[in-house]
């Protein structure tokens, strides 16, 4: 089966560039929140310079709150360091069109120092170290995000207008696997689908979720880093054709008390040589030795390291007890109330980590995954038999609660530490500090509606 490709080699983009089909070139990189960050640079001076110069950018663009706002705490980047220039490398791999933005190619960049060295805190770099460890041991990571998200008829400016209260859902009851009130939005979803095919990307299809107007739309796995890279592009793409739609849409994990948007990691390692390192026709359930220390290690690892898997305030309303959304330290055989799921066989045997929600900087939860699944290969840590039944009322271990409880665990976290090192600890926790602070301030409806009148 052929599948439309829009990657560009530079070539490409000078042929491109001398015919005027492409007149703008994005360079970009994947923020703390996971957005799509960069400027916009005239393809002509792309090629001319920015191709083997890089973009500078500032520094403060790793150390600001969702607002923008430049907040204290980060090492990399304050006043008293005078809120420096990184420099934005582009990486040709990941060069592509933009179809849905006229003339407009785009790049993903790595982000240097002055002295040329990666700046540790990019979630792209930690990412990248932690593919490294891998590669050391002759281990390649493949992965594939499932993201949810919520429609709106209401355009996003109006959205915000409003504050985001009644706002108009795309439908009016549960569509899962539905067809007919999907098809009102498949206006929206086919130019979303047929886009980012035409970005590169290998989609799979769509499907109605539980919620009002949510969907899912999959893409074909790839190598761990590509996958994350399309997803940050795919999240980012999505909202922007939404909004030429005159509609908006939503990833955060928890819109409503209804069920929330998720983000289902699927990840599996292969030998360098493309062997099937996580299958074993002999071993229990078909797993083999390497496998069953990698899920070891997640276990093991997965409290520690949920700030990683949910970033955000909002991200631990998602984890409500029979939500599909997982509560349970646990695994399971093609158990979806276990916060690991294992399914697939030979080179498709994989874990599906079901913690994260929409709201996920897909790099860091890939880099904890690995990291994790490292842990348990170097220390050989048994598994446990698989859960069966519901995880739920198990009696098993739980995720972390609240942001402020995640944030602790990781803050005591050695392995996180060894895999990341301390400033990026430290960095994140940051981060952690300035979300939690921010809510805790913040006067909420909840708290106008109950306290306005009646008490």
């Amino acid at each position: 089966m052929s599948v439309t490709s829009g990657n560009l080699t530079l070539d490409q983009l000078t042929d491109d560039v001398a015919t005027g089909d492409i007149d703008t070139v994005i360079v970009a990189f994947g923020d703390m929140q996971g957005r799509m960050t960069g400027k916009r640079v005239s393809a002509r001076l792309f090629l001319e310079d920015v191709a083997e110069h890089g973009a500078e950018c500032c520094n403060y663009l790793l150390a600001v709150d969702v607002d923008m706002n430049t907040v204290d705490g980060y090492a990399m980047s304050s006043w008293e360091t005078g809120y420096g220039d990184m420099v934005m490398r582009p990486d040709f791999a990941t060069l592509r069109r933009i179809p849905w933005l006229p003339g407009t190619a785009l790049v993903i960049a790595d982000l240097e120092d002055h002295h040329g060295e990666p700046v540790a805190a990019a979630p792209r770099t930690i990412l990248q170290r932690q593919v490294a460890r891998l590669a050391e041991r002759g281990l390649v990571p493949y992965a594939g995000t499932e993201l949810e998200f919520m429609v709106f008829d209401t355009g996003y400016r109006e959205a915000w207008a409003k504050g985001y209260r009644e706002l108009t859902p795309a439908t009016d009851y549960n569509v899962d696997y539905a067809m007919l009130a999907s098809t009102r939005m498949e206006p929206l979803l086919h130019e979303i689908r047929q886009g980012m095919d035409g970005a590169g990307m290998y989609c799979e299809g769509v499907k109605g979720e539980c919620n009002l107007g949510q969907q899912e739309i999959a893409f074909r796995y790839a190598h761990a880093l590509a996958t994350c890279d399309n997803h940050t592009i795919y999240k980012n793409g999505a909202k922007e054709i939404a909004d030429r739609h005159g509609k908006s849409l939503t990833f955060m994990a928890k819109f409503d008390e209804r069920e929330g948007n998720s983000c289902h990691v699927h990840l599996s390692l292969r030998g360098d040589d493309g062997s099937a390192v996580f299958a074993d026709s002999d071993g229990p359930h078909e797993m083999s030795p390497m496998f069953r220390h990698f899920l070891a290690g997640q276990l093991a690892t997965m409290r520690e390291l949920t700030l990683f898997y949910a970033p955000n305030i909002n991200s631990y309303k998602r984890f409500a007890e029979g939500s599909f959304a997982p509560t349970a330290v646990a695994w399971g055989l093609d158990n979806r109330t276990c916060s690991l799921r294992v399914v697939g066989h030979g080179l498709g045997m994989r874990m599906e980590c079901r913690a994260p929600g929409g709201d996920v900087n897909p790099y860091l939860a890939v880099a904890a995954l690995i990291a994790g699944g490292l842990h348990g290969i170097d220390q050989e840590l048994e598994l446990d038999a698989p859960l069966e039944g519901n995880a739920y009322t198990s009696g098993a271990e739980h995720l972390p609660t609240t942001l402020r409880d995640a944030a602790a665990l990781f803050a005591e976290s050695e392995i996180a530490r060894d895999a990341f090192g301390k400033d990026v600890v430290d960095h994140y926790l940051n981060n952690a500090h300035v979300e939690q602070t921010a809510f805790d301030a913040a006067v909420t409806d909840w708290e106008r509606v109950r306290g306005f009148e009646r008490l």
